[in-house]
């Protein structure tokens, strides 16, 4: 069993410096950006450093994704070129909105690939992307900019979307959606609580923009030992039952397991697998 990655390092593509720096940071992966942090003029420069960041990945590192440029935008053909066979283990493909957008994405890279929603049309469209193509890996809310869209003045007028993406996820049968960045690099305990209320709400992981945050992240989505015993006794009093032929059963403690608790105990056992990258 391989861990569920709890962290996603965003580092820009054109800063090589940062990039080999993320690579050996501690994140169980790196999304090397070729968007937003990446000015028009060095948008080449951030291509070129794909090949560089997968030959330096060393055995048991981190995940490498990347985050292409919007496909119907200027730098969006340029960048599926780069990440087309290039080893990487996936792309995050922004302001996704349009099914048809993400098939041909698909099509074209072979890639698995996390939509990232940014807009009300994506986020009304959330079901029909998430089954828009095999290749779809996850989805998850780019919330600065949604929150632009939607035109909120609160932090709290996200939450029936974070739901929403949930739901839309897991009714595809597709992992727990990954949380969005905490963009206060200095407020580790607002960092904190925010990552606590997604991982009650449903989220498995966090993406960060900077090192300093993974220890907070870490924290929070790693089960403790006693969750992991707790998980893992779930699980063999389950195997125990089904090999009597039984489905729901009582555990030592007197505790009632059933097939959704046993769900649950798998998914504490996921986020608590060992990782070549961990640390």
């Amino acid at each position: 069993m391989t861990r569920v990655p709890r962290s996603w390092l965003y580092v820009p593509g054109h800063r090589a410096d940062r990039v080999q720096k993320a690579l050996v940071a501690g994140a169980d992966a790196v999304v090397v950006d070729l968007e937003d942090a990446v000015p028009p003029d060095r948008k080449a420069a951030a291509r070129e450093a794909v090949a560089a960041a997968v030959a330096a990945v060393a055995p048991g590192g981190p995940q490498l994704w990347v985050r292409v440029n919007d496909p119907d935008g200027p730098w969006g053909d340029a960048d599926l070129d780069a990440v087309t066979g290039s080893g990487i283990a996936g792309i995050r493909l922004p302001r996704s909105a349009d099914p048809g957008t993400v098939r041909a994405v698909g099509e074209r890279t072979g890639l698995p690939m996390q939509l990232v929603i940014e807009t009300a049309a994506g986020l009304a469209r959330a079901t029909e992307l998430a089954t828009a193509h095999p290749l779809v890996a996850g989805l998850g809310l780019g919330e600065a900019d949604l929150s632009a869209d939607l035109r909120l003045v609160s932090d709290a007028g996200l939450d029936w979307a974070r739901g929403w993406i949930v739901v839309a996820a897991r009714a595809a049968g597709l992992p727990s959606p990954v949380q969005s960045v905490w963009t206060d690099v200095a407020d580790l305990d607002g960092l904190r609580a925010s990552s606590e209320r997604g991982r009650a709400t449903g989220f498995v992981g966090r993406s960060v923009v900077h090192p300093r945050q993974l220890p907070v992240v870490h924290d929070v989505y790693t089960p403790t030992p006693a969750q992991v015993r707790r998980a893992a006794a779930v699980v063999r009093t389950a195997d125990e039952a089904r090999a009597r032929g039984e489905v729901a059963v009582l555990d030592a403690d007197g505790r009632f397991v059933d097939p959704a608790v046993v769900e649950r105990a798998r998914v504490v056992l996921e986020l608590a697998a060992p990782t070549g990258g961990d640390r």
